[in-house]
């Protein structure tokens, strides 16, 4: 038990420039005390006495802004780095090594049934207010950029950004080179377009139905 707790106050004082000691992590750290609740919760879970580890789970997370669901199944040494509206759902799977920043949520969209939630590889790093919704895996190594919402399969070692989230970078190069990063078709704005140009058409034909029975009169 000692070594799994040295273990992962040594993952936050690697990641985190700004942790000074063991101790300041153990005792003020909102995203390891989140993590130490889980564990205690899902050893509960995991002992059908789910109703106790609800209430561990629900005081972590009032205490902590963090809400990680006791059935989740979280590897080794996982860093939630700041924290607050951290969500992880109950089917979420998480290797080891992971990092998640503020406002991740690890959650589903209400479609599936079974495993709803994704699961995150090992080494995988998710951004500040990044969403990945759905029963799909994220890769061993792989990077969601901050504010990214991720509804596919990001592959192994590969980077994943934007709304919807796509694949950028697989090892380090540059997915299709020759896509043009500037002139990207937007949706909204096309759909604008079309309803500009209905509008046009409809204030022109009411000005020629209006002129007609100008005439007739």
């Amino acid at each position: 038990m000692f070594s799994k707790l040295k273990a992962e106050l040594d993952a936050v004082m690697e990641r985190d420039p700004a942790a000074r000691s063991r101790a300041e992590v153990y005792f003020l750290y909102a995203g390891f005390k989140a993590v130490r609740a889980y564990r205690r919760a899902n050893w509960f879970y995991r002992h059908d006495m789910k109703f106790i580890a609800r209430m561990i789970s629900q005081r972590a997370r009032r205490r902590t802004g963090i809400e990680i669901h006791p059935g989740a199944k979280i590897g080794k040494n996982l860093f939630i780095d700041h924290g607050m509206g951290v969500v992880i759902g109950e089917t979420t799977e998480i290797g080891d090594n992971c990092t998640l920043y503020q406002g991740v949520t690890l959650g589903g969209t209400g479609k599936d049934h079974g495993k709803r939630h994704p699961t995150l590889g090992d080494n995988v790093l998710i951004g500040a207010g990044a969403k990945v919704l759905g029963p799909f895996r994220v890769g061993d190594n792989a990077r969601v950029a901050a504010g990214a919402v991720v509804l596919n399969e990001v592959p192994d070692d590969a980077t994943a950004v934007g709304v919807p989230a796509r694949v950028v970078r697989i090892g380090g190069k540059r997915v299709n080179s020759a896509l043009d990063q500037i002139h990207v078709v937007d949706p909204v704005a096309q759909e604008m377009c079309r309803l500009r140009v209905e509008i046009m058409h409809m204030h022109e034909a009411l000005e020629e139905k209006n002129t007609e029975e100008s005439e007739e009169s």
